[in-house]
């Protein structure tokens, strides 16, 4: 028996379903670059594991990389196992304040800069 419901012979990404108008309204470049885009979660849990397989050398791991690199602690950690090299400056141990974490981050940042590793489309002028 032949369906007279259009969306039954539809690819799924093109199949539209009542109670969806949120998709409905979004392009699908939007929905690519959404924050639950099925693809960013696959890079962000992809690189999880390949920090993780770096940092077990020093026994430390990362769960969520934004909250966990934060304080630039285990950042820190995942370039000096990289590079196999120490920091140039001193960076906080135990960061308490929010300006210390910064400090971290700046420190690492700054080692990549000395080590001539360009970091594309991160740093302040992303804010502009």
């Amino acid at each position: 028996m032949m369906s007279n419901n259009y969306d039954d012979q539809l690819p799924p990404q093109y199949s539209q379903e009542f109670g969806d108008e949120e998709d409905d309204e979004m392009p699908a470049t939007e929905k690519d670059l959404a924050e639950d885009a099925p693809w960013k979660k696959i890079q962000q849990n992809t690189f999880t594991r390949w920090c993780n397989e770096h940092l077990k050398c020093v026994s430390k791991n990362i769960n969520d990389l934004q909250r966990d690199f934060g304080d630039g602690l285990k950042l820190i950690s995942l370039l000096e196992v990289l590079s196999q090299k120490k920091m140039y400056r001193k960076h906080h141990i135990r960061p308490n304040f929010r300006q210390m974490k910064l400090e971290n981050v700046s420190v690492a940042l700054e080692f990549l800069d000395r080590e001539h590793i360009k970091l594309v489309s991160i740093g302040p002028q992303e804010g502009n």
